[in-house]
């Protein structure tokens, strides 16, 4: 424990999985001291923050999802939700929120942490410049692993997330530490100059405990775990999805689904009954498949243990999945999350962990049963898993380094 009070700290995030790592955080920091702590996430309604911090700055809901430069219609959707004013007035926030705080920690990409670093300015009111800390989720020096000058360029849209911009090299360099996702980034980042550092697996570190028990939905089979993900990706995929699970009699399907039945998309051919808030079940024919709410952690677990897979069309749960040890194939979708380039990168950086196949049921049924089959594949691509994404206990480190610095 600190042996002097602790001024309050302000974290910056922007985005669903990186306001989790960022009140993860909060709740390692308020364990090892008596702290205020102020939020500010940039993307969204910064939910996850709301028992472990004060809140500042004005929301913003994108239909992206965080992801505007994922395509021209993303872009254009962001800029019409009031992109760039509501995004100035969140400038405004960090500027004043810098006065109130002993340090700033950003948890997102370089356009957080410009946020971060204006909260943290020089100010002659204030004395000298506050502490910066960034974690770095989003950038992986395994995103643009033989990609090449050409590949790079056919990825222009994604060149912030397959390397690090010289403009997030200049503000790293002026920050007290940078903590990266893997090791391979942290050595890069080390060689320009950057005093970056790798604790551990951010994405295993909000993976939580499994939510409930699974038992009386088994039926015995290896579990296929179905991520959809939560953002609008899900319209297409979880047809596709299902459609592929019916093709699989060796596995047993089950859905993590993140929000209420109401927002399921069109799912013909199946009928759907619903027994409880948090538990539903598809049928169609012979074939019956369990959506779940609120059973995320317990699916990828029942999965490992029954020496399963999973299905995914999303970013965080797809790393978690690997990095669990299980096989995951995934397919493209029109987006606005897992489109071709983004499924390419994370294809990169999971290796044999991610199989990618086209968007069709036939296909990813093909891609799912080869996995189930051939055991060795299976081995190889849970140990790819493993060994990419790592082990959980980043932020209870860098919880403890934060106070000591």
């Amino acid at each position: 424990m600190p042996s002097k009070p602790v001024k309050p700290i302000l974290i910056v995030s922007n985005g669903g999985a990186e306001d989790l790592i960022g009140a993860a955080l909060a709740r390692e920091l308020k364990a090892l001291a008596d702290l205020k702590i102020l939020a500010l996430p940039l993307v969204g309604a910064g939910a996850a923050y709301t028992s472990v911090a004060r809140r500042t700055g004005p929301a913003l809901d994108l239909p992206s999802g965080g992801f505007p430069f994922g395509s021209l219609g993303n872009l254009k959707a962001d800029l019409e939700a009031g992109l760039i004013g509501t995004s100035l007035r969140q400038g405004l926030a960090a500027w004043r929120a810098g006065r109130q705080v002993g340090t700033v920690v950003v948890v997102g990409d370089s356009f957080a942490l410009s946020v971060g670093t204006l909260a943290a300015r020089q100010n002659a009111q204030t004395g000298p410049r506050l502490p910066l800390v960034h974690l770095q989720p989003l950038v992986s020096r395994l995103y643009g692993e033989g990609l090449g000058l050409l590949g790079h360029l056919r990825e222009l849209n994604a060149l912030g997330a397959n390397a690090f911009m010289p403009w997030e090299l200049a503000l790293g360099r002026r920050a007290r530490r940078v903590y990266t996702r893997d090791a391979a980034s942290a050595r890069s980042l080390a060689l320009r100059g950057v005093n970056a550092v790798y604790r551990g697996s951010f994405a295993m570190d909000v993976l939580p405990m499994p939510e409930r028990n699974l038992e009386p939905y088994r039926d015995g089979r290896p579990l296929l775990a179905l991520m959809p993900g939560g953002r609008g990706d899900a319209r297409e995929s979880l047809p596709i999805m299902l459609e592929a699970a019916a093709r699989l009699p060796g596995l047993q399907a089950m859905v993590a689904w993140p929000k209420g039945w109401e927002k399921l998309p069109p799912l013909p051919g199946w009928t759907l009954g619903v027994l409880d808030a948090d538990t539903a079940r598809l049928t169609r024919g012979d074939t019956q498949v369990w959506l779940l709410r609120h059973g995320f952690s317990a699916l990828l677990h029942m999965a490992r243990q029954t020496g399963g897979l999973a299905l995914g069309t999303a970013g965080t749960a797809s790393e978690q999945a690997a990095g669990l040890g299980v096989p995951v194939v995934g397919f493209p979708t029109s987006g606005p999350q897992y489109t071709p380039g983004f499924a390419r990168r994370q294809a990169r950086l999971l290796g044999r962990a991610l199989t990618l196949t086209a968007r069709d049921a036939r296909a990813v049924a093909a891609a799912l049963e080869r996995l189930n089959l051939q055991r060795g594949l299976h081995h190889a691509a849970a140990q790819d898993g493993r060994a990419r994404i790592g082990e959980a206990g980043a932020l209870k480190q860098i919880a403890a380094e934060i106070l000591e610095s």
